[in-house]
């Protein structure tokens, strides 16, 4: 997943870890309700539309969703857009036009693609929640019935960038080889993070160099491509990871080459993550605590859900820097 996606294409990695406390309730239910339990009662009904599910922490949050909507009497449809914008569009319309969801939370594989989609709901007076900013729907200031949910990526580029720079110094003189990756083109927050993690590294070790950029969706691509990126640059020696899978498929590329990736830093903090981190095999996560924001985004969307017509907010993900000192 690129889990900046959460807030970016992104959330945003998202860990399933920090939603232990809350139960399931079971399986994913199908997009259009068809099975769902108390489906009778749409007062009552959220829709959670996330990436995908085969991203293992957008499964875990799905399932933390459900849990916590059950504990406080809401049914939950979790919808599968598979990182695919028009099938995240045509399922989410499903709902919508069809009155059967009366409220949506929805983390955006394209955000510019459901601006229309917006306009309708409003119409509608079904409240949303969204990741990103109203800019990013096509939209100006905040509206009614809508709340933003926003990752700050200029403070998450800016404490990879510099937890990298600190590794760079500790363990490798000040000096060393970078592979950067990065989001796809169009993901949210692309720009901002991107340009806050390499001046902050710039500032922090100015012996660091960044000898190439690879682009990641998953884990299994990133393995592959930064494998690739090993191979005509065989003196790398550090990264920073745009999330969870691109700093795994990154330890698993290295792995297999058989050589050593001194320092990693990423964002995301799934429980494999931390785990590494406190393996000594990630320098550091800027790990986004999507349990606390798991909590406030389903309970703003619940209150706007008793009053559609009042002006949404704009919320921000909570994150923190994990390293092998610090603490989990």
């Amino acid at each position: 997943m690129d889990l900046k996606n959460y807030g970016r294409a992104a959330a945003l990695s998202v860990s399933s870890l920090l939603l232990v406390t809350a139960c399931s309730s079971g399986g994913t239910q199908p997009a259009d309700g068809s099975a769902a339990a108390g489906s009778g009662n749409s007062t009552k009904t959220i829709v959670f539309s996330p990436l995908a599910l085969k991203i293992p922490a957008m499964k875990g949050l799905s399932e933390g969703v459900q849990g916590y909507g059950k504990g406080h009497g809401y049914e939950v449809l979790v919808q599968d857009p598979n990182l695919d914008p028009q099938k995240q569009l045509t399922d989410l319309k499903s709902v919508i036009e069809s009155g059967r969801a009366s409220g949506a939370w929805v983390i955006a594989v394209q955000p510019a693609a459901l601006s229309d989609l917006v306009k309708t709901a409003q119409e509608k007076k079904i409240p949303l929640l969204l990741n990103g900013v109203p800019e990013d729907y096509g939209l100006s200031g905040m509206q009614p019935g809508v709340t933003f949910d926003r990752i700050d990526y200029e403070a998450q580029g800016k404490a990879m960038g510099e937890q990298l720079g600190k590794c760079v110094n500790e363990k490798l003189g000040g000096k060393a080889k970078v592979i950067l990756t990065v989001g796809v083109a169009g993901t949210a927050g692309k720009a901002e993070v991107e340009k806050a993690q390499k001046d902050a590294l710039a500032a922090t070790a100015p012996g660091a160099e960044i000898v190439t950029e690879v682009a990641v969706t998953d884990r299994a691509k990133a393995q592959t491509d930064v494998g690739s990126a090993l191979q005509g640059n065989p003196g790398a020696n550090a990264l920073l990871g745009t999330n969870d899978e691109a700093a795994l498929g990154a330890l698993g590329a290295y792995a297999a080459a058989g050589k050593e990736l001194t320092c990693v830093t990423e964002t995301g903090g799934n429980d494999e993550v931390l785990e590494a981190v406190k393996d000594g095999k990630i320098y550091a996560s800027v790990a986004l605590q999507f349990e606390a924001d798991m909590v406030q985004s389903f309970d703003t969307l619940t209150a706007m859900m008793a009053d559609p017509a009042k002006p949404g907010q704009q919320i921000v993900v909570p994150q923190k820097v994990i390293t092998a000192g610090s603490g989990q």
